[in-house]
Order: structure tokens, then sequence, then C-alpha cells
């Protein structure tokens, strides 16, 4: 026993990564000064750059996508903190390397009074039992729990767990902030490329930055590849903008079919249709298409639009909609595309009104919180009647009176109890015409 803590790591003397291992691991900030981008979480006086500096923190969990830190900023609080750092994936991991880490930890705390950072990467991918064990060491101290995830831990992550943690979410990195982060590779000479020379055009590197979409790690991989498979001339490697475009050939999209980006997406997409905003739309609907997305989905998120965002200002659109999942059917991609955007453009630019899906809400919250009513009893069917008239009902009651008899096929007649009004029409588009028409009966009725 006394030979395992004689010759535990002290955490300012961890082995770095080799020389020969990948650009991205070897350039993995030591400090919170060096992690790129965050400030809304890492600047001066922020929450958890608070909590690290004066060792204040239990449990935490950090969400965002690919590449944005969220190992790093593990390490670096492990490093800071001057405690030991372990790892876990949740691909990877089960109970029983869970329960060594944590009797791991138990030990040298008690032995040596040393605090133990336990990370467990992907931590959605953890099933609950596997979440569970985590708890009542959570809460006796015996681990600091740091989880990392690119799915949202408000549904991926145990309940239980999330009200133990302050939860963090880390942002894709910006293109200014990124530059800085690949210049500073070119030029380190012990973890980077700073060992041989190299002139890179700034428009090379922000075009490796850009094309990133905020990932560090795919740009410290795009930069390396870059540099080690250009020859050199004169003694340098000239990285210029034609090779950065061969390094790095199809933009990283940060979207993920089930998770946040997709629903957020898909949100900006029909929020900006019923925005009336065709170019926000247009764009949207080319970064979905791009990253992969079920053309279906999208048709789909038309139709509904159609009916809920335009409705009856104009009842076309649910026709233009419907067509353009049609076509999409019957070309398939690439030229699918074409249909959904034209349906995209004619629905942002049409007039907007959503009296119908109001309407119906406002029905269905009466049903669901007031008294059922009951069906008029001029209106129940034959079979219906008949009972009601061997009861006693008077005959005037039972009597219905058949629209098509009437002029302009229309009656004053009730056709729900107590009066009640659902539908307010607007006076956008073609629906003005429905408000008219619909003022012109409601008043017959009333006189």
């Amino acid at each position: 026993m006394a030979d395992l803590f004689a010759s535990a790591p002290d955490p300012d003397s961890r082995p770095e990564t080799p020389a020969e291992g990948p650009l991205a691991a070897r350039m993995r900030p030591r400090t919170l000064d060096e992690i790129a981008g965050q400030q809304h979480i890492l600047a001066g006086g922020k929450l958890l750059r608070r909590a690290i500096e004066s060792d204040r923190f239990t449990s935490l969990i950090f969400y965002g996508p690919p590449g944005t830190g969220k190992t790093t900023l593990a390490n670096v609080i492990a490093r800071s903190t001057g405690s030991r750092f372990e790892s876990l994936n949740g691909v990877e991991s089960n109970v029983g390397e869970i329960r060594a880490k944590i009797e791991q930890a138990r030990t040298y705390r008690d032995l040596r009074g040393q605090t133990t950072i336990l990370f467990i990467d992907e931590i959605h991918r953890f099933n609950k039992a596997q979440q569970d064990v985590l708890l009542p060491h959570i809460e006796r101290g015996t681990v600091r729990f740091i989880g990392a995830t690119t799915h949202n831990p408000y549904f991926y992550v145990n309940s239980p767990l999330v009200s133990r943690s302050q939860i963090f979410q880390l942002e894709p990195v910006a293109t200014e902030d990124l530059i800085p982060v690949l210049e500073r590779a070119l030029t380190d000479a012990d973890r980077g490329l700073g060992g041989q020379p190299v002139e890179a055009e700034p428009a090379a590197l922000r075009h490796l930055a850009e094309m990133s979409d905020g990932d560090v790690r795919k740009a410290l991989t795009a930069l390396e590849l870059a540099v080690l498979t250009t020859p050199s001339e004169d003694g340098a490697v000239r990285l210029t903008l034609e090779v950065a475009e061969e390094s790095i050939q199809r933009k990283a999209i940060a979207y993920d079919a089930d998770g946040d980006a997709h629903y957020d997406t898909a949100s900006a997409f029909i929020k900006s249709i019923r925005g009336s905003d065709p170019d926000a739309a247009l764009y949207w609907l080319a970064k979905m298409l791009h990253a992969g997305e079920d053309p279906r989905f999208i048709a789909r998120r038309l139709v509904i639009s159609a009916s809920e965002d335009i409705g009856l200002a104009d009842s076309n659109a649910l026709r233009v909609a419907i067509a353009a999942q049609q076509a999409f059917e019957f070309v398939g991609m690439p030229e699918g595309r074409i249909p959904l955007a034209h349906a995209t453009v004619y629905l942002a630019t049409a007039p907007k009104s959503n009296s119908a899906y109001a309407a119906l809400g406002a029905a269905v919250q009466d049903i669901e919180k007031g008294r059922t009513l009951a069906v008029p009893e001029h209106l129940r069917t034959q079979t219906r009647k008949k009972l009601a008239s061997a009861s006693g009902t008077e005959d005037e009651k039972l009597n219905y009176l058949y629209a098509h008899d009437y002029e302009g096929g229309y009656v004053p007649q009730a056709y729900l109890p107590e009066g009640r009004k659902y539908y307010t029409p607007s006076e956008n588009g073609l629906e003005k015409r429905i408000k008219e028409r619909l003022d012109y009966l409601r008043s017959k009725f009333e006189a």
C-alpha cells in the first residue's frame, strides 16, 4: 500500500501527451486562460470561474457539441485544484469500473487527504443503474463528479444526478477565437508545429476556422494534416488557402439527428416562416439539408406550419405544402429540395393567421377543465330523438332545420349550448372575407 501512494502522480507533473500524439491532444490547454471561447462561463467574475478558483464546487455537468472543450475543461479544473483526475467513458465503462474508481478515491481521501475528480465522458450513455451508483458517493463527497455530454442533460441524464450538479452549457468556439489557437499551434515548438518553419496565409487559417464550425479539435486536425502533407519549399511549408481547402473539404456541421441541434434548427426554421422572413427560413432549410436531415421531416413541418401559422389567411398554403411533400416523394433528392424551398418561401411570405389553431386550443381547454356539454336534442340521431320523444320531450326541441332548405343555405339555429364562441377570425389575407361573412351570419343569429 505504501508503494501505491509513493507512486501517486502529482497533479502538476502528469505525463503529457507524447510528442507523436495528435496535434489536438498535444495542444490541449493547461490553464483556464488557454481555453478558447466559453467566456460566457469562464470570464473573470463568472460563476464557474469563481467556483474553480476558490475550489468550491461538488458536481458539474458540461453540455455542448463536440470539440468545444468539455474534456479539456475537466482536466484544467483538476490541475487548478490540485485534484487527482480519473476518467471513464459512458460507452465503455460498467458498474464494476465505477465502483473501483470510487474505492480508489476513498482510499486517497482517507489516507492522503487528496480529492479525486471523477470525469465521465458521454454520461448520457450510462443507464439509470450506472448513474445511480454515483449518487451516494457524490453526497458523501467521496468524489467530485464532472460529466460531459453532447445531449441535453435534462432529457438524457437522471433527474437525481442533474439535481446534484451545476450544469454549464459550452458553445461552439467563434472563428475569431479559433484563429489564435491555430496560430499558437504553429509557433509552439514544444507541443505544436513550431519545430518546423511554416508560413501560413491569414486566409488559410480563417478558412480552417470557419469550416470547423466551432470545433477546436476539427480545426487543429485539419491544420496538422495540411502542414504534414505539404512539401516544403526553400526549407519552409507554405500553407495557402488552396492547401487549407484541400485539408478540410466539407464543412463540419454541429448537428445531431435526434438531439438539440436537430430541434433547435427546426424551431428556428418554423419561427422564421412564422415571422415572415424567407431569407432566414431558407438558411435554416439549407443547414438541415446540408447536415443530412430527413427531408420528409422538413416536409411534415411545412405542412403543419401551413395550417398552424398561415391558416385561413391563405388556405392555398396548405395546398402548396402538401404539393411540395408529394413532389419530393416523386422526384427524390437532390432535386426534391427545390419544391421544399418553393413551399418555404411561399409560407414565409404568405399572410399569417393562427385563428383556427387558437380556436381549437380554446375548445380543448374547455373540454379538459369544464363540464362536458351534451349534444343538443335537435342535433341528435333519429333513434335518440325517438327515445327523447317517448320520454315526453316537446317536438319543437327535437326539430332540426336543414340549412339547404333556406335562402343562402343558412338558417339561425343553435349548434352549441350556452352560446360559446371559439373562432375569432383575423383580418389578414383572405380571412378578412371569412370575418365579414361570419359577422353577418352571427348578427342574423343574434337578431
